[in-house]
């Protein structure tokens, strides 16, 4: 045992690692968990990881008894009613919930259960729908109904609270109210509304962006109209409801409703114990279910309905009445085998194991500094991996620190979720989330803390090595194209050209230019039915589709290993003119057509998904990108573009891969990956140009380049991802960690792992010259 570990288990051995339970952590990920390996595992607030155990278990289960339809008359279909009511119980019991008093009506999932809610509630315009900013967007989505009908809806920051001296109890809490929202306030204005108005107020037990926990003393709080507020008090009528989103705090500490009554509770299985999938459910208190109305109904949820006359009886039992046609049987079947692991292990345990490992993780990356003594990391809230906001825009908005202009400002750069902007105007647009579970170990977690020390601790050895770049060494000026400086000593050794988006390329001595770069190159993209632009990073078959384009017949070849016949696409002849449309890509709108079924069919067959080929016609206007006036990551002036991410041309230096390739072979990144004679060709790096010469990485300090008696201009280093990662193997595409892995541990500069820089040409330097305009392999 490693000396860090004595230290950590020194400090919390006592709650970590079931020492008193029926396995410790070594033996349940040894017995349960094979299939993990070497691999780290930390994004569970997203999923926990499902046993190998309680699969064998359910798969036992389920091959010998049979099950049938619950709302059938047979035994089988008995046997499952009798599951489905014990699975029902086991839920409330998890939540400590009588069932004279609650209900566990099942969903398709948290989400699911709350649009049941948001669906049935019974808003009028005296309503209010009141959540706390740290709210998935799930919850978000309920105000749709509240300002359908009238209600206000606004969002609440809760900032002190006060608890009695004596108890320690929370008393009351002050907030701050964000802008109420109103809809449709008019329509409603003139009813007549008898009876009490109802109030809704939402909050998770557990905010899935930074871990925060929220007291479920909040219940109390609501019902008794306790919150006071510093930027004055809303005028409020009727009754308040409490929602509360436990799908995230379910995990390790469940909402106890025997004391902290609250009239929904919404959860999602898989957060729990990582199958059934597509299963949750609402918990609903007796008296709230019945305030609940539905519009539809549907197989299961009526007693008696007749087809040609406006009659339907529902049936009175709650379940039966909210749950549409047949409910997932098998899958409610398996939930008994998940709990029993949880129960095995009991929550108070499964709490203390996770919590001793996410407060050693938060010390050691606060305590992490850079050289020059700068906090490395910065975490909100709780320790809880893509990059983003977790589907939580005002926990999001609220720990970044962006305003609305700020969002405003990203949405109008295209940025959405999911995407790959991780900074817009010098701000995060997201954060880095790191969660556990109950089969994490120490070993994950001294992982991830060697990763981030590795690959984003910036010290004085690694600024030698490019972390820090220097400034530039070649001569420019920005007055007049003739007064710039070529490079001596290089030379252009291949032209490559990409005719479809994340397609193969193909490399020529010579070719012409135009004023969205190489001729053809990116001038076509593959599309999914759904209207998705596919590209290597979720197609990686896309990189066995071979093209080869022959300018003096005007064809385009296309190759493929899973097609029998290459295909020929005409470059004059005009694709289909009633396929002509409009699509989005990076923020910009492009005018493009598409083919017949002929190529489509193709295609399809080559990726083995459903596609379309679109080829782009023309651009409604030019990109532009923010002007800097740094070396490494700028972006600057307007460029025409076909379909490439970010710039026409990505430029490669021979002598920086060769430096790669040394730091491959004499590096110890990615112990799992097997080293020897590891060696990566500039060509894994998609570039339209290949030079030789001079130092590595000295293109880095470009900013203009003439390559023979074209001007180019230098948009700085190119953000690398998981695309150069692919090995393309006879029919094959394989994922490795390399070369990425390495790349992260000395080019990262301001969060992006930069290799090769962008280059735009200048175009209009050819203005008034005759002729053709070509590139060609030359000295630089």
């Amino acid at each position: 045992m490693d000396a860090a570990k004595e230290e950590f288990l020194k400090e919390f051995g006592r709650d970590y690692g079931y020492s008193g339970g029926p396995k410790t952590i070594d033996e349940i990920r040894a017995t349960e968990f094979k299939r993990l390996g070497g691999m780290t595992y930390l994004d569970h607030a997203a999923t926990t990881l499902y046993s190998e155990l309680q699969m064998e278990a359910i798969f036992k289960d389920l091959t010998a008894n049979i099950y049938g339809n619950p709302h059938s008359q047979s035994d089988s279909s008995f046997a499952t009613s009798d599951i489905v009511r014990n699975a029902r119980q086991q839920v409330l019991d998890y939540f400590n919930a009588s069932p004279k008093d609650y209900k566990c009506i099942f969903t398709s999932g948290a989400t699911a259960a709350l649009k049941l809610v948001g669906e049935a509630f019974p808003w009028s315009h005296q309503s209010s729908f009141v959540y706390t900013i740290e709210n998935h967007n799930s919850v978000l989505g309920i105000r749709e109904y509240a300002l359908e009908q009238g209600a206000q809806a606004y969002a609440i920051d809760i900032e002190d609270a006060e608890h009695d001296a004596f108890t320690g109890n929370l008393v009351s809490v002050q907030a701050t109210k964000h802008q109420i929202l109103r809809r449709n306030e008019v329509k409603f204005l003139d009813k007549d509304h008898t009876g009490s108005a109802y109030n809704l107020f939402a909050f998770p037990s557990e905010c899935n962006f930074s871990g925060s926990k929220f007291s479920l003393e909040l219940v109390k709080i609501v019902k008794e109209d306790s919150i006071r507020y510093s930027n004055g008090s809303p005028s409020f009528n009727g009754r308040w409801k409490v929602l509360i989103d436990a799908a995230k705090g379910c995990v390790t500490d469940p909402p106890d409703l025997s004391k902290f009554p609250a009239d929904f509770v919404v959860i999602s299985f898989y957060k729990l114990f990582g199958y059934p999938t597509g299963l949750g459910a609402l918990i609903v208190h007796t008296d709230a279910a019945k305030l609940l109305k539905r519009t539809y109904f549907s197989g299961g949820t009526v007693a008696a309905s007749i087809a040609d006359i406006d009659y339907v009886k529902r049936r009175e039992g709650i379940e039966e009445l909210f749950e549409d046609g047949t409910i997932p049987f098998l899958s409610i079947a398996s939930l008994c085998h998940g709990f029993k692991v949880l129960n095995s292990l009991t929550i108070p345990a499964i709490s203390r194991h996770t919590s001793s490992l996410a407060t050693y993780l938060r010390n050691i990356l606060v305590a992490l500094r850079h050289a020059n003594g700068t906090s490395v990391c910065t975490l909100y809230g709780s320790c809880s991996s893509k990059t983003g906001c977790f589907c939580n825009p005002g926990a999001c908005a609220k720990h970044l620190g962006l305003s609305h202009s700020d969002l405003s400002r990203n949405i109008e750069a295209g940025h959405i979720c999911w995407d790959d902007y991780d900074i817009i105007n010098g701000k995060p647009t997201g954060a880095v989330r790191v969660s556990l579970g109950y089969m994490s170990t120490y070993e994950d977690v001294k992982k991830f803390i060697d990763f981030v020390a590795t690959s984003f601790v910036s010290t004085r050895t690694n600024a030698r090595h490019g972390l820090q770049f220097c400034g530039r060494s070649i001569h420019f000026t920005d007055i007049g194209f003739e007064s710039k400086y070529s490079a001596p000593g290089f030379d252009l050794k291949s032209i490559t050209v990409y005719p479809i988006k994340s397609c193969a390329g193909f490399s020529m001595d010579r070719w012409p230019l135009g004023s969205r770069g190489l001729l053809h190159d990116r001038e076509w993209l593959l599309q999914s039915l759904t209207g998705e632009t596919l590209t290597q990073k979720k197609v990686p078959e896309m990189s066995l589709v071979r093209t080869y384009i022959d300018l003096s017949q005007g064809i385009l070849y296309l190759y493929s290993p899973r097609c029998k016949e290459r295909l020929q696409i005409t470059l004059n002849s005009n694709p289909c003119n009633d396929k002509r449309e409009e699509i989005s890509l990076n923020g910009q709108i492009y005018q493009v057509q598409g083919y017949d079924k002929r190529v489509d069919t193709w295609f399809s067959a080559a990726i083995g998904r459903p596609c379309t080929l679109l080829r782009h016609i023309s651009s409604s206007h030019f990109v532009s990108l923010c002007e800097r006036d740094d070396v490494g990551t700028c972006r600057e002036s307007r460029n025409c573009l076909n379909f490439p991410n970010e710039a026409q041309f990505l430029l490669i230096s021979e002598e920086s891969v060769s430096d790669l390739n040394n730091r491959l072979n004499s590096t110890d990144v990615g112990k799992d990956i097997r080293r020897t004679s590891l060696q990566v060709d500039p060509m894994r790096f998609r570039p339209n140009l290949v030079i030789s010469g001079g130092r590595p990485y000295a293109e880095d300090e470009w900013r203009n380049i003439k390559i023979g008696n074209k001007y180019f201009r230098s948009l700085g280093g190119c953000n690398r991802c998981q695309m150069i990662n692919f090995v393309i193997d006879a029919e094959e595409v394989r994922k490795t960690n390399e070369p990425l892995a390495t790349l992260a541990t000395y080019r990262r500069v301001k969060g992006k792992i930069l290799f090769g820089v962008l280059l735009r040409y200048e175009c209009e330097a050819e203005e008034g010259k005759t002729g053709d305009v070509w590139l060609q392999l030359e000295k630089v």
